[in-house]
């Protein structure tokens, strides 16, 4: 099984050149971190997140959203549910393309009970995105708000950035020391 992606604007096209990419987090750093998010209502977008992928864009990156959605497995709400909120998201502010795991292994839902590798801070997400996309991991980065975000950023070798918007610093769940700290995705401008 592997893990579910959301609509991409750039599937099965070539690319002559390799781009690094920023891969984000949803919530807490695209969006505001209210726990599990059911519906395209409770979905609170942040005003800037617009604004910064078309920056990070302009500067040379793909913008690929990369997200643990166990509330799938826990019987919170469907898979559609979550394809209708992931193309509800891409289509307000842009992003690439939005790559979901589902899964939880103590999930209720017995389809999407199981240990994966697509669910951070496991990799297969970041693998996927990579075949899909020609992606420079050299320069690219990993952006989120826990501590799963910035392991599977360390799992994949990249640079990672840990943001206070979301969990951030006070709230991490494992010892792990990103490379930046910052207080939201409007800092990461700058360090690209």
């Amino acid at each position: 099984m592997f893990c579910g992606i959301g609509f991409l604007y750039y599937m099965n096209q070539h690319y002559t050149k390799k781009k690094p990419a920023v891969f984000l987090d949803r919530d807490g750093v695209l969006t505001e971190e209210n726990g599990y998010v059911c519906s395209i209502e409770e979905m609170r977008i942040f005003p800037y997140a617009k604004d910064c992928v078309r920056q990070i864009k302009k500067k040379g990156y793909y913008t690929i959203v990369i997200t643990n959605q166990s509330g799938v497995a826990r019987g919170l709400f469907t898979e559609e549910m979550l394809i209708e909120m992931n193309n509800y998201l891409q289509k307000k502010i842009g992003v690439d393309a939005i790559y979901y795991c589902p899964h939880y292994q103590k999930g209720k839902e017995e389809k999407y009970t199981m240990n994966c590798n697509c669910r951070k801070p496991k990799t297969g997400m970041i693998e996927r995105a990579c075949k899909e996309f020609d992606i420079d991991m050299e320069k690219s980065f990993f952006v989120g708000d826990r501590a799963g975000d910035i392991m599977a950023g360390r799992n994949a070798g990249i640079k990672t950035v840990l943001l206070e918007s979301g969990y951030g610093t006070e709230r991490l769940e494992n010892n792990v020391i990103p490379d930046y700290i910052f207080d939201d995705l409007r800092k990461v401008i700058q360090i690209l």
